[in-house]
């Protein structure tokens, strides 16, 4: 195209595709408005109903707003001449590259209406599940948004949390607590394990049911080792971790019991 096809455009279209163009603009600007009113309208209304929980919630509201904005890139399209039709042949025509990207993005949203049925998890759960441990913060129409321990928000897609393990730390009213405890070589196991059960059974936020497992893990050079194994609610979790450790501290303290040491073999140098 050159120049005078250009001037020949602007003198007799310019106008009309100016006012097309503006008409566009000024159409996504209120739509997308209107669109986050209408979606956050929804989400007070469901909040208020309390019929419907957190999860199932946002997950409704990412569906609707995806549809929303579906519907008016067509009405703008429309705006400048581009049919329904037209455009549905466009995206059959795009090739391989634009039918791989949807089976992509068609398996999140597969995996999402699954999940919203079997509820494997649901928001505010701590779950590790598609290679990140955290807090679900939202269960979307594509992904899972989750907060990990050191306060990253981190995107999984659908289909990666539903192809692969999932564990919901959440689902059950406690979870264990792991920690170890070494005692010096001379020290009596047994007696250690007694003075630590009152200890930790007094840690804020440790279940009374199980009670807290406290046994001989095994033998090491330095002396036995000891498992140390409370149960509290997850949110307590590293709470009752750092406190379990503490407590041993403490107790081992307090029981004049010597620092475990590594026994050290002396051989006696060669006569010349």
């Amino acid at each position: 195209m050159n120049t005078q096809d250009i001037w020949h455009f602007i003198s007799t279209q310019g106008a009309d595709f100016g006012i097309k163009l503006i008409t566009a603009i000024a159409a996504w600007i209120v739509g997308r408005w209107l669109i986050g009113l209408a979606v956050g309208l929804m989400g007070k209304l469901i909040a208020r109903g309390g019929k419907i929980d957190a999860t199932l919630s946002k997950y409704l509201q990412s569906v609707i707003a995806v549809l929303l904005n579906v519907v008016l890139i067509l009405a703008i399209l429309d705006i400048f001449g581009v049919k329904t039709t037209s455009f549905a042949a466009l995206l059959a025509g795009a090739g391989l590259a634009i039918g791989a990207a949807w089976s992509g993005m068609l398996g999140n949203f597969a995996a999402g209406v699954f999940m919203q049925v079997l509820r494997p998890y649901k928001v505010g759960d701590f779950i590790s599940a598609g290679g990140s441990v955290g807090t679900v913060k939202e269960l979307g129409l594509f992904a899972t948004t989750i907060v990990t321990p050191d306060n990253v928000v981190t995107v999984v897609g659908n289909g990666k949390v539903f192809g692969d393990n999932i564990q919901n730390y959440s689902a059950l009213p406690v979870r264990r607590v792991d920690c170890v405890a070494k005692v010096a070589n001379g020290v009596n196991p047994l007696e250690a394990i007694e003075r630590l059960r009152p200890a930790i059974a007094a840690i804020a936020n440790v279940a009374t049911d199980p009670a807290p497992d406290i046994e001989i893990l095994e033998f090491t050079p330095e002396g036995p080792k000891l498992c140390v194994r409370p149960y509290t609610h997850t949110d307590h979790y590293w709470q009752v971790y750092f406190d379990t450790h503490k407590a041993i501290v403490r107790v081992f303290t307090d029981a004049g019991y010597p620092v475990p040491e590594t026994p050290m073999a002396y051989r006696n140098a060669p006569m010349h």
